[in-house]
């Protein structure tokens, strides 16, 4: 082995330039004279070669350019854990015990801590001071860690860890998980962002947090999910942001506890996939922003009713709270938009005699629930899906002002995506209405006597299940 280079040098993480790596080779690289380090980058772009060079394939990478020889010298390959910590708390300790401090022109003088301290700063030791065991939370994000048993030496003296942090950085899984199960008893909170994971390695990982209920994934390499068994039963949170996940990742058993999961900034393309979600009965928060399926017809005002309906149990989705109202219209959309097909395909008005297809209840699990609450919609609410077109999008609307019978409707075509508040404007310059607080609200000629208040001027006008041919009331205050 070079000078200078650890026997265990492949696997190990290094530091160059201010930039992260995995060493993945040592030794000489011919025709150049001495050692080498083939290393592969955390950022693909930083290397220049995929571990090959001159025709030989000294090591290998997952990315075609995320490999690089750089001189041992060049790199840091860290310090351990106790050092680190002297070296981050020590110094703070020390400045503080020098400082003098007045409380009512009163000096204090700190008595017996410099002996403490000298003890402290020869202790070479491998464990840590007993008054380390009393660590709650522990932050060891952008480090050269490369192995869960080195992190399982760290946590097993804090036994009071319950949240840990180990963004950026490459882990190895443990050959036998089960055998550091102690290490992380009683951790609650685990944050995993940017490790470049894949699912079936934070399954291999799983058995060792028995008690986890918090699990952060976001950045990593996870593009399927497989069946979780035995292990993540406790989660209420899981994170899943801006991961490769597909629609045609294996679905997922469930997750009992699971309360909040973010899969925004994917890939997930198919409404099965969010079918799936309907079966995780505690799930009440979820985020699914920035997905293909969320563009649906190019219409995200229906592809979020869609999804509310498709869950039931959803209280928030993508930090917006859904309320009874909101529920309501997107499940009736929703039963309209696909009745027509439903009768197709078996159903009938009659919920006795209706068995509509498989094919038709694996795409629509909740459409004969929403039938059984709803009714049947008549002939004259089924929607036809409408290939995308701009005049396919626009409602005819009028506009009413209930409190001044001497103005006259007025009647606009107005997309349904357009939003409350431009709306807003576009009717005080339309009734030429002076500065005041505009009220809407309308009604619709398929619920008679009934009024729904438009109460949020961020919303889309589809967003409160608005159809063409609706009544807008406007009402101010001076």
């Amino acid at each position: 082995m070079a000078e200078g280079v650890p026997a265990d040098a492949v696997g190990r993480r290094v530091q160059c330039d201010g930039e992260r790596a995995t060493v993945r080779y040592v030794g000489e690289v011919p025709p150049t004279q001495g050692p080498w380090l083939g290393v592969e980058w955390d950022e693909p772009g930083r290397g220049k070669h995929d571990g090959s060079h001159g025709g030989v394939q000294y090591f290998t990478c997952r990315h075609p350019t995320s490999g690089s020889f750089v001189r041992p010298q060049k790199v840091s390959f860290g310090v351990d854990y106790l050092t680190a910590v002297m070296k981050r708390y020590q110094g703070d300790l020390e400045e503080v015990m020098n400082e003098e401090i007045t409380i009512s022109r009163k000096t204090i003088e700190w008595k017996g801590v410099g002996k403490v301290l000298q003890k402290q700063r020869w202790e070479k030791r491998l464990y840590l001071s007993p008054v380390n065991l009393y660590v709650i939370h522990l932050d060891l994000t952008g480090n050269l860690l490369s192995s869960w048993v080195t992190v399982a030496a760290i946590t097993e003296q804090l036994e009071e860890l319950k949240h840990l942090l180990l963004c950026y950085n490459r882990l190895s899984p443990p050959p036998e998980p089960l055998s550091l199960t102690h290490a992380f008893t009683n951790l609650c909170i685990l944050s995993l962002k940017s490790c470049a994971l894949t699912w079936p390695q934070v399954l291999q990982c799983a058995p060792m947090w028995p008690h986890l209920e918090e699990l952060y994934l976001d950045s990593n390499n996870i593009s399927d999910l497989h069946r979780p068994d035995n292990v993540l039963q406790s989660l209420t949170i899981l994170h899943l942001s801006n991961n490769p996940l597909d629609s045609e990742s294996s679905k997922t058993a469930m997750f009992p506890s699971l309360r909040n999961l973010s899969i925004a900034d994917n890939k997930v393309s198919e409404w099965w996939v969010i079918n799936e979600l309907d079966k995780l009965k505690s799930l009440v928060r979820l985020s699914c922003q920035r997905n293909p399926v969320m563009e649906w017809g190019n219409n995200p005002a229906t592809a979020i009713q869609f999804l509310i309906a498709r869950v039931a149990q959803l209280k928030f989705l993508c930090s917006c709270e859904i309320q009874p109202e909101e529920r309501r219209g997107a499940e009736l959309d929703y039963c309209k938009m696909f009745a027509a097909e439903w009768l197709e395909n078996g159903g009938q008005r009659d919920l006795e005699k209706s068995h509509p297809s498989a094919e038709f209840t694996t795409q629509h699990p909740r459409y004969e629930t929403l039938i059984q609450k709803y009714g049947a919609p008549e002939d004259g609410e089924l929607k036809k899906q409408k290939p995308f077109a701009l005049k396919n999008q626009l409602l005819t609307l009028t506009f009413v002002c209930p409190d001044e019978e001497d103005r006259q409707p007025v009647e606009k075509k107005l997309p349904g995506s357009m939003i409350v508040q431009k709306v807003k404007g576009l009717l005080y310059r339309l009734l030429k209405l002076p500065a005041s607080e505009l009220r809407l609200s309308y009604v619709s000629s398929k619920m008679e006597g009934k009024e729904i208040v438009i109460n949020n001027d961020l919303k889309p006008l589809d967003f409160f299940s608005i159809e063409d041919g609706d009544q807008v009331l406007v009402r101010w205050t001076c």
